[in-house]
């Protein structure tokens, strides 16, 4: 086995998803396989994205068709399973100006409840100055479609009035956090969607068309996006195959630096964790936070090994950039797939611990020194990371790769 081989077998068995033999020899790399595969990554990710909301789709419409425990546990869980492939896909998101373009309808966060629906009055901490803090959606009298939807979100220039994508569609699954209890994530009743008397907090029927509304506009976005990376079509995908080789390599590794640094690390971590504030968490009604760091972990890593394990199971893996990078510098490679696999394993710390019942908002809590360190080990391997992807850009001939950061790091 030849050092590139050796290198990326290496890679792929020694991360935390197991992965088949690779079947592309390190030999036949080029820039241009790389890009080839890298679109067809994109393209079989934000197809499970679309595949798993329309699972989400269908539970939804049959918890609105007839409200039950039940019915509503089974959205809840659609919902968890939709965003384990879409948080696999955001590495995508930053180099790529229509995935950037696209993503604040789909996955804009944290957003101000108000704007929606009712909330506790006493215990709702929302941006200051948002005059739309409390429109209460659900309460007005104008019809709920996509179109106000779309119209309302970010209004009055607001990036906390979120009126769409998933995590709108998880307030209204879940309700608030009040951390009532530390195991508790929101505990909106089912009784908020029924019909009559025993209907709860009023307008269950408005608040069902605006749950219906928000998830047909997700789906629809789905749609939109595994469209842009479908082949043989007039699309972003022929686009990005079009571009100059080497900016085609600067836009997956900025992808994945400016995830790995400013969104992840800084945003969507450190920014929480120095405000230890519940509100700044990712996912923060459903506490499924420390899932999404750790599938946008992988998203990273996925990326650089060239691999991914799809919705149903089966793996896709071609030419990637580790081989590229290690035909050129050996060294720059073996650094960041070690690095990327060191990342794993501090998210990992983070997921197993949250299992056990002490969720990503308990352990960002001021006075959860051990939680915090897990968080903080996390983000210092994140940002260390970051350093070796601009060194494999390097060894690609791209000098000032400059991923985005964060402010919350300072300087």
């Amino acid at each position: 086995m030849n050092r590139i081989r050796q290198l990326v077998a290496s890679a792929l068995f020694g991360s935390a998803l197991t992965i088949a033999p690779l079947c592309v020899a390190a030999e036949t790399v080029t820039a241009k396989t790389v890009m080839e595969h890298y679109v067809n990554l994109a393209h079989a990710g934000f197809s499970d994205t679309l595949s798993t909301g329309k699972v989400l789709q269908e539970k939804v419409n049959a918890f609105i068709a007839n409200p039950t425990p039940e019915t509503q546990q089974a959205a809840k869980a659609a919902w968890l399973a939709a965003r384990v492939p879409y948080s696999q896909t955001e590495a995508f998101r930053f180099g790529n100006p229509n995935v950037d373009a696209w993503e604040g309808q789909v996955n804009a966060w944290p957003l101000d409840e108000g704007l929606i629906d009712y909330v506790k009055q006493d215990l709702y901490d929302h941006e200051e100055g948002n005059k739309f803090a409390t429109a209460n959606i659900i309460a007005g009298k104008e019809p709920i479609n996509a179109e106000l939807l779309k119209a309302s979100h970010e209004k009055g220039g607001s990036e906390a009035n979120v009126a769409t994508g998933y995590h709108a569609v998880e307030f209204l699954l879940w309700g608030q956090d009040f951390n009532a209890s530390p195991n508790d994530a929101g505990t909106r009743a089912h009784t908020d969607y029924a019909k009559g008397d025993t209907c709860t907090n009023g307008n269950c029927e408005r608040r069902a068309e605006y749950l219906k509304a928000v998830t047909d506009l997700l789906v629809a976005d789905l749609q939109t996006m595994a469209d842009d990376w479908a082949d043989a079509q007039d699309n972003y995908r022929k686009t990005f195959l079009a571009l100059d080789e080497k900016e085609a390599m600067r836009r997956m590794l900025f992808g994945m630096g400016s995830l790995s640094l400013g969104e992840l690390a800084g945003e969507r971590m450190n920014v929480a964790l120095l405000a230890h504030s519940q509100e700044d968490e990712h996912s923060c009604f459903s506490d499924n936070t420390h899932n999404d760091i750790a599938e946008n972990a992988r998203s990273i890593q996925n990326i650089f090994n060239g691999t991914y394990q799809r919705a149903d199971g089966t793996k896709l893996e071609g030419a990637s950039l580790a081989q590229l990078v290690a035909s050129k510098d050996v060294k720059a490679s073996e650094t960041l797939v070690g690095k990327l696999s060191d990342t794993q394993q501090k998210v990992t710390a983070i997921v197993e611990t949250a299992k056990k019942g002490e969720a990503f908002d308990q352990q960002i809590a001021a006075e959860n020194k051990a939680g915090n360190q897990r968080i903080k080990a996390a983000i210092a391997a994140l940002r260390s990371q970051t350093g070796d992807i601009e060194a494999a850009a390097k060894a690609l001939g791209i000098d000032n790769l400059s991923p985005e950061s964060s402010d919350s790091f300072g300087g």
